[in-house]
């Protein structure tokens, strides 16, 4: 049987820093994601002179180009930043709401031809799990259990 995907062009934009605080890598990663990144990740390498330094890469839909271009531009020490294109399949998916003892939680859901793949979204278990003071493993579990008992 066949999967269900689509394809679809982003970007990869990224740049490598020997010179940027961590604390400003983790802020530049989080503004990206607020933009509407569909990830960013921070990777250590070893630059010139042996140097350790860390590759900035945000993956973004074309749209978002140059606004994630000034982020790093701006927030970090770089000079010049890389842009490429790539495709990627995806799989469809949908989301779905499911009622957890600690409330309501959204998951992805991926066709059955997948294995049924489930991911419960991260933001909903972070602030149920801080509202009920519950570990967010705990959620992430009753979350899973409700799509597969709902």
């Amino acid at each position: 049987m066949a999967l269900t995907t689509h394809q679809e062009t982003i970007l990869v934009i990224e740049t490598s820093v020997d010179d940027t605080s961590p604390q400003i890598v983790g802020y530049v990663l989080e503004q990206a994601l607020e933009q509407g990144a569909l990830d960013a990740y921070a990777t250590p390498l070893q630059m010139k002179k042996n140097r350790p330094g860390v590759l900035l890469t945000i993956l973004a839909r074309p749209q978002q180009r140059q606004a994630l271009v000034e982020l790093l531009l701006r927030e970090t020490s770089t000079l010049g930043v890389r842009v490429g294109t790539c495709q990627r399949e995806v799989l469809a998916r949908e989301v779905a709401t499911v009622t957890t003892p600690y409330g309501a939680i959204r998951v992805k859901l991926a066709p059955a031809g997948t294995g049924a793949k489930a991911a419960p979204e991260y933001e909903d278990c972070r602030a149920a799990a801080r509202r009920h003071g519950v570990p967010l493993r705990q959620v992430l579990e009753a979350a899973l259990a409700s799509v597969s008992h709902p």
